[in-house]
């Protein structure tokens, strides 16, 4: 928890210094997104600066840490999380624009191994996965305070195999830490949403979580109460032809249009 909550105190930093501050100061858009949409989001950040000469500014961080420090700061135009319980959390501060909250992207769980593990497992209940580590353990996104480590503690939980592995999970303060714990090695297995493990050559999918085993991962995207109003031609680009190209390219499964 001293890191995930020293994570916050960094992106309080980035947003106070003006640097940070400069994309709305210069007619830019400032968008805090889910870990997981990061390159997703810098692709379609560029099409849409090419298209618009607009500016576009990006923090990307465990959906919950952003929320936060949108309650916390000013700034920040669009937000967009991994879980509808970190929007929720802005709409019952009153900190979003109701009307433009939309559901933009779907998502699946997959359970991953290093790229050169020979790893077999079939995801069912109570499946081996403890006996599957090998002495090592479970790298999951901090199963307390960011959407992923939720969902994943979700399905083990459906699966009946959470009892055999809660003691043994290397938690990431979001969702690529826990697929970086993988790719360099350091964890056998570990559990991401299936477009971090299509964008890490260094790991493979040992298998897709079943979806009635966790809540529908859901990618609400809004516009804060304060947002400049450029944002909202930013946000309804992410609906269109142009940025839907780039989105299913990475594998998500898009929702709004």
């Amino acid at each position: 928890m001293f890191r995930l909550w020293l994570r916050v105190a960094i992106i309080a930093l980035l947003v106070c210094v003006p640097g940070f501050a400069g994309a709305r100061e210069t007619g830019g858009i400032t968008v805090f997104a889910a870990a997981s949409l990061t390159e997703v989001m810098q692709d379609i950040g560029k099409a849409y600066e090419a298209a618009n000469h607009k500016h576009v500014a990006f923090s990307f961080a465990g959906s919950m840490i952003l929320a936060r420090q949108i309650e916390a700061s000013t700034g920040v135009d669009v937000f967009i999380a991994a879980d509808s319980e970190s929007m929720n959390y802005l709409d019952g501060k009153g900190l979003i624009a109701k009307s433009s909250r939309v559901n933009l992207l779907g998502n699946r769980l997959v359970l991953i191994a290093p790229s050169g593990s020979k790893t077999a497992l079939n995801i069912g209940p109570g499946f081996a996965l403890a006996k599957a580590l090998l002495g090592g353990r479970l790298a999951v996104a901090n199963t307390d305070a960011v959407p992923a480590g939720r969902y994943a503690k979700g399905a083990l939980t459906s699966l009946r195999v959470w009892d055999s592995v809660q003691g043994r999970l290397a938690q990431g303060e979001d969702v690529r830490a826990t697929l970086a714990y993988v790719a360099r090695g350091e964890a056998p297995l570990g559990i991401v949403y299936a477009t971090d493990a299509r964008a890490e050559p260094k790991v493979r999918v040992v298998g897709t979580f079943p979806e009635n085993t966790h809540p529908p991962i859901f990618y609400p995207a809004a516009l804060t109460k304060e947002a400049a109003a450029d944002a909202s031609a930013f946000l309804a680009y992410l609906k269109s032809p142009s940025a839907r190209t780039i989105m299913e390219r990475a594998g998500f499964a898009v929702l709004a249009r």
